[in-house]
Order: structure tokens, then C-alpha cells, then sequence
């Protein structure tokens, strides 16, 4: 990441096994914000970008052997390149908050944990082309088998990921559990299990504490 310029904004993403309410609590934080009178932009992974997002339905969706571990990571990478050339780095460089629902260590978990020993190359592939972490990393946690039912009644049409059943759902929980404990400083663990109301108080409580805001 070089000749860059410095990014003043912060960086919030929010991680999760899918169905965990990741997604409407970083929407809720956007919101609170925005009555708040903080600038902030809420984007997501994949995609995020015009370019991301194509890249986004080739990896949602379809058979869930559609691509290899690698192949998937590979596509992520470019797809996290472009979103961050394109949108997250210039809100950090305009001094505005950013919310992303994923960002790299859903790579970490999904590619690099669960789909093949892979963890070196996203760690490689992370520090040549992305070299930006969040300042803040919230990981809402819930039971895996009522994640996955939630996931899956949402009937999407991007369902690929959910389709690797409840033995996968509960490796990426465990992973994503692993990482928080391995970077305390960044990441915090939001229990899910509550109402969408009291899971968004968790969340305004940690980012208070952790980033003063």
C-alpha cells in the first residue's frame, strides 16, 4: 500500500457466521450515527464497489463446490483490492467513519480456517495487496444451528456458503472465536442471542469504550 495518503477516518467492520445479525447491526450502527451527525459510510464484502460486487455473485452463489479454496481466495483478495482503492481508503482519507459489514478475517476463517490449510497464503495475499486492518473488529456470536436457520429462511439466492450445512457453520464460529482471542486489542465478542435492540446497545457500548466515540 504504498503512495497512499494517510487515512484520518476510523474503521469499524463487523465479522460473524452467517445469520448471526452482523449485517442489521452494522446498518443499526450506521444509523445511530447518522442521528448522531457522525460521517460515516456503510458498505460490505464482498463487494462494496462496482467491481467487488461482480466479483461478489460469482462467490455467493451457485453449487458450494463451485470453486476451490483457493480459487475462492484469490477472488476475495481482488475483490477486498478493489473496494478498498475505490471506497473504503478515500472515505478514511476524508475523515469519514466506515462501517463494512466483512472484511479480511472473514478470509481468515472461511478460506484460510475451513476450506483447506490455507491460513499462510491469506496472511501473504493480506499483507502484499491489502495491508489495512479495522481500528475495531465487532464479531457477533450466536448458536450456530439457529444462525443457520435464520441464514437459510432468507432464501437470498445467495445461499452458497450456508449450503456447507451446520458442521461448517460451527468451524467458523470456533475460528472466529480463536481470532477474537488472538487480537484482544482489536476485535470484541457481541453476544447475538438477544433482540436486534439489545445486541445494537452491546455494540454502542463497545465502540464508546474502544474508540471514544
Amino acid at each position: 500500500m504504498h503512495d497512499t495518503p494517510a487515512p484520518t477516518g476510523r474503521f469499524i467492520s463487523f465479522e460473524g457466521i452467517d445469520g448471526s445479525g452482523k449485517s442489521t447491526q452494522a446498518r443499526l450502527l450506521a444509523e445511530d450515527f447518522a442521528a448522531q451527525g457522525i460521517d460515516a459510510i456503510l458498505t460490505r464484502e464482498p463487494g462494496g464497489s462496482d467491481g467487488a460486487e461482480e466479483i461478489r455473485r460469482l462467490l455467493v452463489e451457485g453449487e458450494p463446490n463451485r470453486w476451490s479454496a483457493e480459487t475462492e481466495l484469490l477472488l476475495f483478495t481482488a475483490a477486498r483490492r478493489d473496494h478498498l482503492e475505490r471506497r473504503i481508503l478515500p472515505a478514511l482519507t476524508a475523515g469519514r467513519m466506515v462501517i463494512c459489514d466483512r472484511f479480511a478475517d472473514s478470509t481468515r476463517v472461511y478460506q484460510g480456517a475451513t476450506r483447506g490449510d490455507l491460513r499462510a497464503k491469506v496472511d501473504l495475499l493480506h499483507d502484499t495487496m491489502i495491508g489495512r486492518e479495522p481500528d475495531l473488529t465487532l464479531i457477533i456470536d450466536m448458536d450456530p444451528k439457529r444462525a443457520l436457520s435464520r441464514g437459510l429462511a432468507r432464501a437470498s439466492g445467495e445461499d452458497r456458503f450456508e449450503d456447507f450445512g451446520a458442521e461448517f457453520q460451527e468451524t467458523l464460529r470456533n475460528g472466529f472465536v480463536e481470532l477474537a482471542r488472538s487480537d484482544p486489542a482489536r476485535c470484541a465478542v457481541i453476544s447475538g442471542e438477544g433482540t436486534p435492540a439489545e445486541v445494537a446497545q452491546a455494540v454502542r457500548r463497545s465502540v464508546a469504550e474502544r474508540l471514544a466515540l
